[in-house]
């Protein structure tokens, strides 16, 4: 029982947490489930997917009855991330076979390395938006977009994270879309990919569904009230302090 409160405690911190800095879930989560809760890498992986996909559905709602989001470029996203989260599955299923519980070690290795990029490009955004307001789009086709869906799904399936951050930063810095149609366009793709990718997950058995509801439990009225106070309370210096917090986790993972 009292695993169970610590889990949905956990889950409402970190909801509340992504609802206040807009930091992506599995960024978050998924090294506390690795070395908090000693969840095996790849069973938080699968986990983490799930909820991710969960969590983002009612954000993706209130996008699309707002209007800001570009259904074409979801769609785009969308065929090369779907096959790009298959094919990050199917290979993590595959290292599974082939070298047992060394797939953990490996995907510590790679949630390790992208929490070193995601939080420094996220420390360094704002700069990066100022630089590229002004420019020309360098890829308008629907292959450049599908190309950034394939290298996400790929990750996500692999790893669960990058199903916004990766996406976000990509388009950020290939595309010139207005703030909030990115994000709106971003939010909605990203449960197509979290869906899928938790699904595939859960069908090779690498989601345990107690951890997932428990973890909800506590992140959609995190989520709610972090969206409440985001709005009231100037935070840019709580947003510093996590990522700050993230590199040093992901130094450590790829150092171990």
């Amino acid at each position: 029982m009292s695993l169970l409160v610590v889990k949905i405690a956990i889950g409402f911190i970190v909801g509340t947490l992504i609802g206040m800095t807009g930091l992506g879930g599995g960024v978050l989560l998924l090294p506390i489930l690795i070395f908090g809760l000693r969840v095996p890498p790849i069973i938080a992986v699968g986990s983490d997917a799930l909820i991710n996909f969960f969590t983002k559905i009612p954000a993706g709602l209130l996008h699309l009855r707002k209007g800001t989001v570009r259904r074409r470029v979801v769609l785009a996203l969308a065929a090369g991330s779907i096959p790009g989260s298959i094919a990050g599955v199917a290979f993590l299923t595959h290292f599974r076979i082939l070298y047992g519980a060394g797939v953990n070690d490996f995907i510590k290795s790679a949630v390790g390395f992208l929490l070193v990029i995601i939080p420094t490009f996220l420390l360094f955004q704002t700069r990066i938006e100022e630089q590229v307001a002004n420019c020309i789009p360098t890829m308008k086709t629907v292959a450049g977009i599908t190309a950034i869906g394939l290298i996400a799904g790929f990750l996500v399936g692999i790893t669960s994270v990058g199903s916004g951050s990766i996406v976000m930063m990509l388009l950020l810095l290939c595309y010139n879309y207005p703030p909030k149609v990115m994000v709106g366009t971003d939010i909605v793709h990203a449960v197509l990919l979290t869906g899928v990718a938790g699904f595939l997950h859960f069908r090779v058995g690498n989601v345990d569904l107690t951890l997932v509801a428990s973890l909800l439990i506590g992140s959609i009225p995190g989520g709610v009230l972090g969206s409440f106070l985001s709005t009231r309370v100037p935070l840019p210096w709580l947003r510093r302090i996590l990522c700050g917090v993230l590199l040093a986790t992901g130094a450590r993972m790829l150092w171990a």
